[in-house]
Formats: C-alpha cells, sequence, structure tokens
C-alpha cells in the first residue's frame, strides 16, 4: 500500500514518467524516480552510519549527473548532526548546492552549522561556513561576518581560504559590509601560505580593487609566493599586479613610444607638419631622465617569467600580457614562444590566444616573425581560426617574408569556405596597401580571380580592386574597363556597388564605357539592391556634370525612377541631387560647386587590422575578446608620470639579534627558513634558467652616489652590455685565481723543508682542515651560550673587549682588525701573499710539530684550540678568495673598495656569510668615518656591519670583515658605502658556492644523509669533463673554488694515497657542506665515468640551491 500511495503522490507531483536506463544513483536498472527516493529516504533515516553514508553518495552523483536532488533536502538536512565525519562532509556538499534554493530549510539548521564551525576537523569548519555564506538571506548577516572573522583566524590555512572565498557572497549580499570586509581581507592578505594567497586577492578585487594601499606591504611577498599558488589563483594575483605595476612604475619603454608615436604620425602627415613633430620629440626626449628600473618591478617580471611553462593556458596567457604591458621592449620576446605552444591546445583555446597574438603583431611585430610558420592555416582548423591565424600572418608581412605568404593566401583562395576565402583575399589586398613592393603584383593576381568560377571569390575581388585603385588610378585605366564589363554577370550587390562607384570616380579616364554603363543599369534599376540604386544615382550625377550632352535624358530618367522608390534613403537622395545638379531658378548658390562636391578627390582607403586599437583593454579579459566593456571590467591605469615613493612596499623587518634568551632565537629560526625559502625561491630560478637579468640588477646595485644617480644610471640601462662586462671580468678574475693556484704549491713546499714527506704533510691539512671546522663548530656554540647570559653586553661590544680578544687569540680572526697597510709594504708583496704570510708570526713557535708524524699532526690539529696550527688551512683557503669590486675608484671618487668571501666563519653569528672588503684611498687627502648606512635588504636577511673606520690616509689601504645572513638565497644585500662627505649605493650579491659552510663527514655518513634525500630533493646531470680536467686533483680543486665544502674522505687508504698507486677505474669524489643560514646539509658527488664522461649529483634539501649549484659545478668542470 506504501508502495502504492507513493506512487499516487509522485505522480500527482509530477510527469511520473518512468526513467529506463540504468542509473548509478538508484538501486536497480529499471527504476523510477518514486521508488529510487523512496530508498534514500529510509536510507537516510536508519540508525546505521553505513547507511546513511551510502545514500550520501547516491545523492552526490545525482548532483553530478545533473538530476534534481532537490526534494530530498528535509530528510537530509536532518542528518548534519550526524556524528560520521563522512556522512557530515557529503550532506554538506548537498547543503552548499541547495540551500540558497531552500533558504527557509537551511534557516531551521543555522545553529547545527554555528555548531560546525567550532568542529576540530579542518573540513567540517569550512563546509560550514560554505553553506552559511550560501544561504541568501539578509537576517544572518551579523551570523556570516562573525563567522568570516573567526575563520580568517583559523589555525588552518584551508578554513582561511574558504572565509576568503566568503567574503564576495557577503559583500554581493549586503554592500553595508564593506569596511568591516576589507579589515578582513588586509588581515588576510598577510597570510604566508600559499593556499590563502589567491583566493583573498580574488576577494580584494571583488571588494575594493581600488584599495591599492593593502597591497603595498603584501607585494614582494605576493611577488615571491606566485610560484606555489594553485593554477587559478597565479591567474587572479597576476592581473591584480599588472594593474598594480601600471601604477606604481614607470613605463620602461617610455623613450622608445615617444619615438614610435613620432613614426606613425610621419607615416600620414606632411613634410612640414614632420619637421615641426621631430623638433618637439628631439626637445621632449632631451628633457626626459634616463630610465632606471624599480628592484620591484624587476622582482615581478623576475617570478612571473617561470610561469610561462606553465601546464595551465590560463596561467601563460596571464604571464604573456603581464610582459606586454609591463615588460621593457627588448625583454618581451620571451612570451612569444610560451603562446606558440599554447597553439597546439584546443580550439577555445587556441581562439582566445590568437585573438590576443593578432593585437600583440601589431606593436610587437618582430617577436613572432621567428615562429611565422606555427601560424600557417591547416585544412582542419575551424573557420573563426583560420580567419584569426590568417588576420597574424597580414600583420607579420615585411618585404622578407611576403613572397612565401602570397604563395600561402593563392593557396588559402582554393578552399570550400567561403568565409575564409574572402578573408584571404582582404588579406591580400592589405598586403599590397602596407608594402608598395608588391602592390602589382597583388593586383595582377586579382584581376586574375575576376575570371574565377566562383561568383563570391569575384565579389571580394572586385571590393578590394577598388580600394587598391584608389592608390593609382592613372596607371590602371584598362583594369577599369574589364572590371565595367563584368558588370553584366557579377549579381554580388557589393561588387555591383563598387564598379559602379570606380567607374563614377574615375569617368574621365573610361569617357566611352561610362555612359553606356549607365545605360544598362537604368534598365534595370527598379530590380537592384538599394546599395546599388544609390550607386547608379551617383554615377548618374557625375555623368551629368562630365558628360551632360550623352547623359542628360539618362539621369533624368534614373532621377525619377528614384523619385519613387519604395526606399525613403533613395528618394531623399534623388531629391538632393535633382535640386544641386540640375540648375533651375530656385537653386541656390551650391550649384555652382556642384563639380567640386561631386567630383572632388577622395583619400585612398586605409585598410586596417580590427585590432589595431584593442590593446587598450586589458590583454586576456573578456572586453579585449568582446572588444567592448564588459560588465566588472577594471581599466587598464596609465603610466604615472613620475615614480610614487617606493619605500611604501618596504616591510619592517625584526632583528633577531636582539632577542635575550637562546628560546626566543630558536624561535625566530624556525619561523624563518619556510618562508624566506619561497622568498629566495622565486629569485634563483630566474637566475638558473637566464642569465640576462645580471645585467637587470646592476641597475639598482650600481655603486653611485646621490648626485650621480642620473647619469650612471644610462650606463647600468644597458642590460647586454653590463652583461658581456661581468662576463669578462669574471674570465679575468678565474685566471688570477688559477696563476696564483699554480704558484703556491712552491711556497707551501718552501715553508715545509724541513718536514720528511710533503704528500703526507699535505694529507694532514686536509684531514685537519675538516676537524677544524668541527672544532670551531663547536667552539662557537660554547660562545654563543656565554653570549647568551650577557646578551647586551655582547651586543655593545666595545673597542677594549676587541682588544682583549686579540691578546688571547692573535691569528684566530685576522680579518676582524683593521689591517692597516703602507704604501711601502702594498708595492713590496701583492693581497694574497699578505693573507698567506701574516699568520706567521704566530706559528713560529710551534715548528716542532712538523717533525712529528702526520697522523699525529692531524690529531693535534682537531683538538687545538689556538690559530697557531691553523694557518696552512688560512693559506688553503685564501688562494680561492676572488675579489670583486664593490666601488670603483673613478665612481667612488678615489676611493676603491673590492670584496671576497673569505669562508672564515663569522664569529659574531655563525649563521652569517663573512665578507672581506679592503678600501683603498687612492687619493691625495684623507678619507674619514667610513661606514655603512640604510641597509635595504629582502624579507629575512639581515646584516651585521663593521666599526666604522675613523681615518685613512692618502694611498692607504684597510682591510674589515663584515657578517650577512643572505637567508640561503642568492638575492643581493643594498647598502649605502658612507664617508664623511659622500654617499655610494652599493651591492653584494653572493656566488650560491659561498652560501655554505664545510662539514665533515665520513664515508657512511655522508651515504647515510644522501639517502634521506633522495627524489625530488636529488639532481643528476652527467656531463663531460673540460681538457684541464685531467686529473683527481684539478677535478677538487675546482669544485671547492666554486662551492665551499669539505671532501669526504674515501673508504680505503689506497683510494685517497698519493699519485703514485694507481687510482680505481671509476673514482668517486664526494663533498659535503652546509647552508650558513639554516644548515641544510648541501651533498656534492662526482662519478667518474669511462673517457672524460662523469656524472654530477647534488643532493640538498633546498631545491632552488641544489640546482643552481648544479649549474655552477658543471660550468666549472666543463670548461
Amino acid at each position: 500500500m506504501s508502495a502504492s500511495s507513493a506512487f499516487s503522490d509522485e505522480k500527482g507531483g509530477s510527469s511520473g514518467e518512468p526513467e529506463y536506463g540504468h542509473d548509478p544513483a538508484s538501486g536497480g536498472i529499471f527504476s523510477t524516480d518514486y521508488k529510487r527516493h523512496d530508498d534514500l529516504k529510509e536510507m537516510l533515516d536508519s540508525n546505521k552510519d553505513s547507511l546513511k553514508l551510502e545514500a550520501m553518495k547516491r545523492i552526490v552523483a545525482m548532483i553530478a549527473r545533473g538530476k534534481n536532488a532537490s526534494d530530498l533536502f528535509p530528510a537530509v538536512v536532518k542528518n548534519v548532526a550526524c556524528k560520521n565525519i563522512e556522512v557530515k562532509k557529503l550532506v554538506y556538499v548537498y547543503l552548499v548546492r541547495y540551500a540558497e534554493e531552500q533558504q527557509e530549510l537551511a534557516l531551521l539548521s543555522i545553529s547545527t552549522f554555528q555548531r560546525g564551525l567550532k568542529d576540530p576537523n579542518q573540513l567540517i569548519r569550512a563546509s560550514a561556513l560554505r553553506v552559511l555564506s550560501s544561504i541568501r538571506v539578509t537576517i544572518i548577516v551579523p551570523i556570516m561576518m562573525l563567522a568570516i572573522k573567526e575563520a580568517a583566524s583559523d589555525m588552518s590555512p584551508y578554513v582561511r581560504k574558504t572565509a576568503a572565498h566568503a567574503i564576495p557572497k557577503l559583500h554581493s549580499l549586503d554592500p553595508d559590509q564593506k569596511d568591516q570586509l576589507i579589515e578582513v581581507i588586509e588581515k588576510l592578505l598577510a597570510d604566508k601560505t600559499t593556499l590563502v594567497a589567491g583566493s583573498v586577492v580574488m576577494a580584494f578585487e571583488e571588494v575594493c580593487p581600488d584599495r591599492i594601499d593593502l597591497i603595498h606591504k603584501n607585494y614582494r611577498k605576493l611577488c615571491n609566493l606566485l610560484i606555489d599558488v594553485e593554477e587559478w589563483g597565479q591567474v587572479v594575483i597576476i592581473n591584480m599586479l599588472t594593474r598594480y605595476a601600471r601604477t606604481q612604475f614607470l613605463n620602461p619603454n617610455i623613450n622608445e613610444s615617444l619615438l614610435e608615436e613620432g613614426d606613425e604620425k610621419a607615416f600620414y602627415a606632411s613634410d612640414e607638419e614632420e619637421d615641426e613633430e621631430k623638433k618637439v620629440e628631439a626637445s621632449a626626449l632631451a628633457k626626459r631622465k634616463p630610465y632606471v628600473m624599480d628592484p620591484d618591478h624587476r622582482l615581478l617580471l623576475r617570478n612571473t617569467k617561470p610561469l610561462l611553462q606553465s601546464r595551465n593556458a590560463a596561467v601563460v596567457m596571464a604571464v604573456a600580457q603581464l610582459y606586454f604591458h609591463l615588460a621593457p621592449k627588448a625583454e618581451v620576446g620571451v612570451i612569444a614562444k610560451a603562446l606558440v605552444r599554447l597553439m597546439r591546445s584546443h580550439s577555445e583555446v587556441q581562439y582566445v590566444v590568437l585573438q590576443n597574438v593578432a593585437t600583440m603583431t601589431i606593436k610587437r611585430r618582430g617577436m613572432f616573425e621567428p615562429y611565422l610558420k606555427s601560424f600557417y592555416i591547416r585544412s582542419t582548423d575551424p573557420t573563426q581560426i583560420k580567419i584569426l591565424k590568417l588576420e597574424v600572418l597580414t600583420n607579420l608581412a615585411n618585404e622578407t617574408n611576403i613572397s612565401t605568404l602570397l604563395r600561402e593566401f593563392q593557396t588559402y583562395i582554393k578552399s570550400m569556405d567561403k568565409d575564409f576565402v574572402a578573408a584571404s583575399i582582404q588579406a591580400i589586398g592589405r598586403c599590397a596597401t602596407n608594402i608598395g613592393e608588391v602592390r602589382d603584383t597583388c593586383l595582377n593576381g586579382l584581376v586574375q580571380l575576376l575570371s574565377n568560377r566562383d561568383e563570391l571569390v569575384v565579389a571580394e575581388s572586385v571590393v578590394v580592386i577598388k580600394k587598391l585603385l584608389q592608390m593609382q588610378p592613372e596607371q590602371h585605366s584598362d583594369i577599369i574597363k574589364h572590371m565595367a564589363k563584368l558588370i553584366d554577370n557579377i549579381q554580388v550587390p557589393m561588387a555591383r556597388a563598387s564598379i559602379l562607384w570606380l567607374i563614377g570616380e574615375y569617368c574621365e579616364h573610361v569617357p566611352k564605357i561610362a555612359p553606356d554603363v549607365l545605360r544598362k543599369m537604368a534598365k534595370s534599376f527598379t530590380n537592384e539592391e538599394d546599395i546599388v540604386k544609390l550607386q547608379i544615382i551617383n554615377l548618374a550625377a557625375k555623368l551629368y556634370l562630365t558628360n551632360s550632352k550623352q547623359t542628360k535624358l539618362l539621369t533624368q530618367y534614373v532621377l525619377n525612377l528614384a523619385k519613387y522608390d519604395q526606399n525613403y534613403d533613395i528618394r531623399d537622395r534623388a531629391r538632393f541631387i535633382r535640386q544641386l545638379i540640375v540648375p533651375t531658378d530656385k537653386s541656390g548658390a551650391l550649384n555652382k560647386y556642384a563639380k567640386k562636391l561631386f567630383l572632388a578627390l577622395k583619400p585612398a582607403p586605409v585598410l586596417e587590422s580590427p585590432f589595431k586599437d584593442r590593446d587598450h583593454f586589458q590583454l586576456g579579459s573578456l572586453s579585449h575578446l568582446l572588444n567592448a566593456k564588459a560588465s566588472g571590467y577594471q581599466e587598464l591605469p596609465a603610466w604615472p608620470e613620475s615614480a610614487p615613493d617606493p619605500s611604501v612596499r618596504n616591510v619592517e623587518i625584526p632583528d633577531w639579534s636582539k632577542c635575550t634568551s637562546r628560546k626566543d632565537r630558536k624561535e625566530k629560526k624556525v619561523e624563518k627558513p619556510f618562508y624566506s625559502d619561497s622568498d629566495g625561491e622565486s629569485g634563483p630560478t630566474e637566475s638558473a634558467d637566464s642569465e640576462s637579468d645580471s645585467g637587470s640588477r646592476s641597475e639598482s646595485v650600481s655603486g653611485s652616489d646621490e648626485s650621480a644617480f642620473g647619469s650612471e644610471s644610462e650606463e647600468s640601462g644597458e642590460e647586454t652590455e653590463s652583461d658581456e662586462e661581468e662576463e669578462e671580468e669574471e674570465k679575468m678574475k678565474k685566471k688570477r685565481v688559477e696563476k696564483t693556484k699554480a704558484k703556491k704549491p712552491v711556497v707551501e713546499s718552501a715553508e715545509s723543508e724541513q718536514s720528511s714527506g710533503a704528500e703526507d704533510q699535505k694529507r694532514g691539512r686536509k684531514t685537519g682542515k675538516d676537524r677544524k671546522s668541527a672544532s670551531e663548530s663547536e667552539s662557537e656554540s660554547e660562545s654563543s651560550e656565554s653570549e647568551e647570559e650577557s646578551e647586551d653586553e655582547s651586543e655593545e661590544e666595545s673597542e677594549s673587549d676587541a682588544d682583549i680578544r686579540k691578546k688571547k687569540a692573535p691569528a684566530k680572526q685576522p680579518p676582524k682588525q683593521s689591517k692597516k697597510v703602507n704604501k711601502k709594504e702594498t708595492q713590496e708583496m701583492s693581497l694574497l701573499d699578505l693573507d698567506d704570510f701574516e699568520p706567521t708570526p704566530a706559528s713560529a713557535p710551534v715548528t716542532p710539530v712538523n717533525f712529528l708524524s702526520s697522523s699525529l699532526v692531524s690529531d693535534l690539529e682537531g683538538l687545538s684550540l689556538t690559530d697557531t696550527i691553523l694557518a696552512p688551512s688560512t693559506i688553503a683557503q685564501s688562494a680561492s678568495m676572488k675579489m670583486c669590486e664593490l666601488l670603483h675608484r673613478i665612481r667612488g671618487e678615489g676611493l676603491a673598495v673590492e670584496y671576497c668571501f673569505s669562508r672564515q666563519p663569522f664569529s659574531p653569528d655563525p649563521n652569517m656569510v663573512a665578507v672581506q672588503i679592503q678600501f683603498t684611498n687612492n687619493t691625495s687627502s684623507e678619507t674619514k668615518t667610513i661606514h655603512i648606512e640604510e641597509p635595504k635588504l629582502q624579507s629575512g636577511m639581515r646584516i651585521r656591519e663593521f666599526s666604522e673606520i675613523e681615518l685613512m690616509s692618502a694611498g692607504e689601504s684597510v682591510t674589515v670583515v663584515m657578517g650577512i645572513d643572505f637567508c640561503d638565497s642568492t638575492q643581493a644585500a643594498n647598502f649605502q658605502l658612507c664617508t664623511h662627505t659622500r654617499k655610494f649605493f652599493v651591492s653584494i650579491q653572493p656566488p650560491v658556492g659561498e652560501l655554505m659552510t664545510p662539514v665533515f663527514l665520513t664515508e657512511n655518513d655522508f651515504k647515510k644523509e644522501q639517502g634521506k634525500l633522495m627524489g625530488m630533493n636529488e639532481i643528476s646531470e652527467k656531463l663531460t669533463l673540460g681538457e684541464k680536467c685531467v686529473n683527481e686533483h684539478v677535478i677538487v680543486e675546482r669544485v671547492t673554488a666554486t662551492a665551499n665544502l669539505s671532501r669526504v674522505p674515501c673508504g680505503s687508504d689506497k683510494e685517497c694515497s698519493s699519485p703514485p698507486t694507481p687510482p680505481p677505474s671509476s673514482p668517486v669524489h664526494r663533498f659535503a657542506g652546509k647552508t650558513v643560514s639554516s644548515g641544510c646539509l648541501v651533498l656534492v658527488t662526482v662519478a667518474m665515468k669511462e673517457g672524460r664522461g662523469a656524472q654530477l649529483t647534488v643532493n640538498c634539501e633546498k631545491m632552488v640551491i641544489g640546482t643552481m649549484l648544479v649549474k655552477d659545478i658543471l660550468q666549472a668542470l666543463t670548461q
């Protein structure tokens, strides 16, 4: 009975037609709606969670297939308080779908949703908020606002993301809540997780896109997080940052755009106007300052470039439009290859991409010319794709490729697709107007098409020929005669109208044919289309004015026919022309000027691309696609005339050195690596795949003072030149280092003449160096503990404290004290010699060590706390030190500054890289108070300044040491070097190899650690060793010169012994180190193969550092 009653109820409620076939959401093969829903209701009312779960799975499956499951709402909503998490999740999925439709029922369960917001499971909390924001009732706005505010502070990033999604829903429901919602957006914008970033930017775009001040502090973070955000979040962020950048940075192509405007005007203007405009442009260019790119502008371009390799077409398109709107002209070309790759996607993607490419090719033709063949049309392409490709090909046409393109167009005319054929003929016409050299060729080709069997081809050819003939009518009277003969055969109205216009306009070139054509047209006037009738009237008027004897009666006949035509346009035209050309008593003064009005010279039409002015819409937007402003479209702002203040994007970085307790410092360190990683990650990615940015970085790095900043930026602006100069300097410095390395063994052997075996001594030093690093780290940990007891005292070190330390360990920190060297001394010995020989006075008392065995030497070196035995290691390291120019003596007005990475531990803070800086006063006067000011550092980076140099006399050199925590990234540390008179902007950028410190590991320890760093943490490359890498010694030397790593001793003594014993067939060299800032292990393996082959493997938790290190070591070993 229950089944039959249910059946009758169902039939009364709806059509009740049985649904045949298998429905996965139902129980049986042949089942009707009433039965399925009854089963589901029973299952939802049961006490067993398994049945409820099965019912909910079926219901969600129904929704996924587009079936209506709204009548189950009461049965489902009862289970919202179910304790089973799996059931609860599916109930929330259902409610999100139907809460808006069944608002009254959903409101009954609102207390349950509020309880769900406090659930320990993050998915339930997020789902409850999602359902709550889907109930579109204004009564619960305060509850929704409270829920969003709580969720914005939730521990789970997934819940915070859901809160960001709920913000636009609440704003659309009640716009009065905007101010409170902006506060929540501001809070969520400061979130450092990639999961939230995309969603909160979307909420920002929906609610308050004009509040750019909210983005300032988060700009750099968004740029650095971009690479790790999900794909749709990347699209939203990139579009927002494009608009932001247009308001905050200067136009990088400002000087070029002035020249381009001049070229365009000159094309249409007269010679006099052209000369005047050139003068104006020259004065404007002279006044304009040379352009220097803002480092934040460069950061955006650098961090978005890797996304051109994204698998998501929308992301690639977003980056492409960003580069088109923001990048310097020289750098825009990188997007061409990525966009051409998208041409292999579905036709829908192709359509959007080609629309944007067509717009780009008008202003940036050069970047797509190498990919011309990619735009050739396939027979399988849909018509709209064909026409867009044709548009691109026409835009790319120039003198060099026009012959190839015309051959292509000839083939296209044979196509069966009529619209495409018409577009091809128009393309030929545009090529002819744009490229004068091929105008005659194109015209002859189009005339040949007039004999084509296809009427549409002939008609389109006539229209295009008419436009071409307007440029040189005198030379082509034969063509006009030929076209007049076609008037009987062509039936397409536009083509007939074009022929009549041509004959009327150039009737003096065909005086015999024109009256006859009018006679024929007068016969068929009543049967013609309106557009043709209008041209017949015009032809009659022109012939009446030029040849009234033959055509007077014909003209009157045509005007009489037109007077009674059904179309009022034609009637009006006939009356107007009759009054104008036929003189009567009533006709006014205009009659005298009839000839001037009708037979005036008309300018030739300019055949332009329909995409010419579309770039004022943001590329990739719906408005650009439709060529009309869509609702919700944000205009792309114009570039500012002067750069806004860049300091608004600076974020205050907490000074970790001021933490009073060890626990505090540890907490800071735990927080730092994750985000500093992401900050540094996007920088190196760019430098890993192209070196071109080094030039652009030098813009912000130039060592100029404030007054000379403008003039020097011209040099730094030319990226390619600065790249070449840097490469040359690096090569020269490498050669110097190699020369010093070649000389070094002589010095060492001279020192160790007293020893019994030179090879044993060397091996002792090697192991001693490894043990030294371990002993140093112990001593550093001890000193750090003692620092914690009196942190304030240790931070404000007085000079007397420093002197006491020097007395205790005279050679421990030679770089700490500022070395003053007189001119005579610098003439006698080089900088390397100074470093080599400085520790020798301290090592003099300990000469007896040389008479001991090598094993005992290494043991003593490992245990010794004085620096006497460490002299050999300092000599070994100083050879690999490469001096880099920080400030040229010309820029520094006599003050020359060089720096190198000394590879010594920086004792005040072991997490900092020690940078040794040498000042040389080349002037004839004294230089006073040399110090550092205004460090501009990336997030997480720190700097420990050297103590102020009070006085440097003329010709004097001083060496100091400063510490920089690069936060495991190769981003530059920018600061000002100040003297008593001037300030100089300088920058130190570390090679990736200098961000490490050696670690001593046994072979077993190395393999164990390597096993933990497999998969994504391992990067392996095959290489062919360079000609100079002939033996083991050279390979080890090159790896350790590239990166500050220590060699891992081999398993057996035989493998590591001196050259007389034969090496194994395929030796393996292992090196170990750790990053200075975060202490992540870096393991390098060079496995030799047959011939000169080798396998390089780097294992590192930080993938970016691993990638860059592989690149540098590869370069060192293959040279």
